[in-house]
């Protein structure tokens, strides 16, 4: 295990490397002057220009500008704001928290729903139950998030007073309980189709209808056999959809107006702010690639029998 883990480590360096290139080719190529945007405004003469492109080492080639760049991401220095001038891991690490805790909760949500309503349409499959988890997995898949948001502010803070509109506030539970849910909607809906399928799969299964013919009851069925080989699946789909799920933060934070890494990315585009904007989908990137690597690792708690080479 410890091993694998090492291996797994070391495989982040090269998959790193090529997203900052891909990251800062897309975001260089964008239109507008950065020069410019630091500045805030565009009365400006050709040789104030030129310097803040000195200053900010715009003057230089992008291939030079991309190494210096490398060279101090491996010294943990993520560079700094265009625009403040701030350190760039400052602020998007200031922004983290927020961002992880939408995300692990929204997570929380669509495991605890989509999970327990995909296992029970396969274990009553043809049944209403089957038909009405159906239903409800195609509506909340197709649901606009914004939309919803709204719907839900407008429901729960508008009509009932029951919690804020908006914001972060201090942290508290209730500033988080419509943003969670709903980013956390969809995903459930997905994960919902694909436990159905996963057991579905096992149900059909030689070892299955041998559990059965030795006279075991359908709860140990369903626990020892069908649950823990189906939820191998479910795990993997759940780490792969969490990577998804950050990159969508970006809508609810935007409609709740959460302080989040999301929302930081979306203004650093428009301002054409590149280093906060690369620091933004760096950490995004790192924080998937530990998750799967906690993924892959628990599949030995689940299943003791998975093999790590």
């Amino acid at each position: 295990m410890r091993s694998f883990a090492i291996r797994r480590i070391l495989q982040f360096i090269p998959t790193i490397l090529g997203i900052t290139l891909i990251m800062f080719l897309l975001l260089n190529v964008i239109p507008g002057n950065a020069a410019l945007s630091s500045a805030g405004r565009l009365e400006l003469g050709a040789e104030v220009v030129e310097k803040l492109k000195a200053d900010l080492q715009l003057d230089k080639p992008a291939y030079v500008r991309y190494f210096n760049y490398v060279g101090r991401l491996a010294q943990g220095d993520m560079g700094q704001s265009y625009l403040r001038r701030y350190d760039v891991a400052d602020v998007v690490f200031a922004r983290l928290w927020a961002t992880l805790k939408l995300a692990f909760s929204a997570m929380a949500i669509a495991i605890a729903l989509g999970v327990p309503l995909g296992f029970v349409a396969a274990l009553r499959q043809g049944a209403w139950p089957d038909r009405l988890a159906t239903v409800a997995a195609v509506v909340g898949v197709s649901i606009p998030q914004f939309w919803l948001g709204i719907l839900l502010m407008y429901s729960f803070s508008y009509m009932m007073r029951l919690l804020p509109t908006s914001g972060y506030g201090d942290g508290a539970f209730a500033n988080l309980v419509m943003p969670a849910v709903t980013l956390g909607v969809g995903y459930s809906a997905l994960l919902a189709r694909i436990t159905r399928a996963a057991v579905v799969e096992v149900l059909s299964a030689d070892y299955i209808r041998t559990a059965r013919a030795k006279g075991l009851s359908e709860f140990k069925i369903s626990y020892k056999h069908v649950f823990r080989n189906a939820f191998v699946l479910i795990l993997t789909t759940a780490g792969m959809l969490f990577g998804s799920l950050i990159g969508q933060t970006v809508v609810v934070e935007r409609v709740f107006s959460w302080p989040g890494i999301g929302s930081l990315l979306v203004e650093s585009i428009f301002q054409r702010d590149i280093p906060v904007a690369q620091g933004c989908l760096l950490v995004i990137v790192m924080v998937f690639l530990i998750v799967n690597l906690l993924v892959d690792i628990l599949y030995n708690v689940i299943n003791s029998q998975i093999d790590f080479k």
